[in-house]
């Protein structure tokens, strides 16, 4: 990746968003149609289609909750350590009346864009792509799946 900024940002695991989703979206548009092109087997069909749902469902829930989960938990901590490293003061009311979302995007500030950054989230509710969005300095996050 080049310098990262706003429009490269998300990152993409390419076994599982361009092999093993596609593979399941198409099975499941296979199943639907032979629902009604094999009415002989229409029953067989149905459930194959099901499985084949709960099976794209299970995969994109699980991966999201469990990676994410985490990967926020990371994300508030890292604010924490940073609020204290340029304020050297705890940050736990700061946390408090910030959404995760603006917590997320002030990571992508440099350390002079920070503090403004952040007194503009506070006060003027800024939301965490506006927040992006006005990053001039983009501070890049690599490892967020």
């Amino acid at each position: 990746m080049k310098q990262q900024n706003y429009n490269n940002h998300r990152k993409f695991y390419p076994p599982h968003h361009f092999i093993y989703l596609p593979i399941l979206i198409i099975l499941e548009i296979l199943g639907i149609y032979k629902i009604w092109d094999d009415p002989e087997h229409k029953l067989s069909w149905i459930l194959f289609s099901i499985v084949i749902f709960l099976l794209f469902y299970l995969a994109f829930m699980t991966r999201q909750h469990y990676a994410l989960g985490l990967q926020n938990r990371m994300v508030i901590l890292e604010f924490k350590q940073r609020y204290f490293e340029i304020f050297n003061k705890r940050s736990d009311e700061t946390v408090e009346k910030l959404k995760f979302d603006q917590i997320a995007a002030l990571r992508f500030a440099h350390d002079d864009e920070f503090k403004e950054l952040l007194y503009k989230a506070l006060h003027e509710k800024l939301s965490g792509d506006e927040i992006k969005k006005s990053t001039r300095n983009w501070r890049a996050d690599r490892l967020r799946i």
